[in-house]
């Protein structure tokens, strides 16, 4: 494993594997222990998009394994790509640091960084993928539910990269995923061809959300309007208005449905605030884990 760019180029084994080790680095790191497999080592981390999520809990993983971060702004490098190509900023880095993340738009950018480093790549969000996210997202319903064989996704919203990701996770992990959209903002036809050709009838598509839940034990739902779509913002929220994660669709799953978001959320459109701070909600432990995650992922990729 060089890099880890989409969780569909990954085996089965090395998933379970991450999942496995991130699990033992939690309960090590929650009982005040620590592995510092990564001391004097150096990831730079380029951005493209702001976060809070993914810069905090990369930069703790990296602190927590003995390690130190770079972090790279768009307008420190003159932009990833623009002031120079991105095959030269990935040999230059190869020669300063021991890995690179990164988070851009164009999920090319990632991969071609990929391509030219020799040191491993980790894409920590593209327009087209999520992966890391959805990593994370699959330890919480681990611990949630129990198991993750047969366990069903509704989710609900735009068909984006982190629906991608979720269903790539789904279809090598065991579990089912329905996602409910509005007309033109499904998931797209290939993600689905792909994920139910790893695993049969995996990953199935609807407009209607309320068919979607109602055999559901996660009900998943992401900003409606993602960074780079602000002028689609009026069209979107009218086109988004009845796939709101309220409280009146909540009761039309499973009483025990756990409700999931990457965050940020954005409360009163894609889900209110009852259900963001209800019982079911299971939002911040999926956040938490993204650092949890992250220190396997680092430590795989970096020692």
């Amino acid at each position: 494993m060089k890099d880890f760019l989409c969780i569909n180029d990954c085996s089965v084994d090395l998933l379970k594997e991450l999942l496995q080790q991130s699990s033992e680095l939690k309960k090590l790191y929650k009982s005040g222990g620590c592995d510092l497999c990564l001391t004097g080592k150096t990831l730079a981390m380029l951005f493209e998009k702001p976060s809070l999520r993914t810069r905090i809990s990369f930069q703790v993983a990296m602190t927590d394994l003995g390690g130190n971060v770079i972090y790279v702004k768009p307008e420190d490098i003159g932009g990833i790509g623009k002031r120079e190509p991105i095959k030269d900023i990935a040999r230059v880095l190869s020669r300063y640091v021991d890995g690179i993340m990164a988070r851009t738009f164009e999920h090319s950018a990632v991969t071609e960084l990929a391509v030219y480093a020799t040191v491993p790549v980790i894409n920590a969000l593209t327009d087209w993928v999520h992966p890391c996210q959805a990593m994370a997202d699959v330890l919480t319903i681990s611990e949630h539910c129990g198991r993750l064989e047969g366990v069903k996704i509704a989710f609900i919203g735009d068909g984006n990269n982190v629906a991608r990701s979720l269903a790539f996770a789904c279809s090598k992990l065991g579990m089912k995923m329905v996602v409910a959209s509005p007309v033109g903002y499904e998931l797209d036809i290939e993600t689905i061809r792909i994920a139910n050709k790893e695993s049969a009838d995996c990953v199935k598509q609807t407009n209607d959300p309320r068919d979607a839940v109602s055999d559901a034990d996660i009900i998943y739902t992401d900003t409606w309007i993602s960074m780079g779509q602000e002028s689609e913002k009026q069209k979107r929220i009218e086109a988004f208005k009845s796939f709101q994660v309220n409280a009146e669709i909540v009761t039309t799953a499973p009483s025990g449905v756990k409700i999931m978001h990457c965050l940020p959320a954005y409360r009163g459109f894609e889900i209110t605030d009852e259900v963001t701070e209800s019982e079911n909600s299971i939002m911040f432990d999926q956040a938490e884990n993204r650092l949890h995650f992250q220190r396997a992922l680092l430590k795989k990729l970096m020692t």
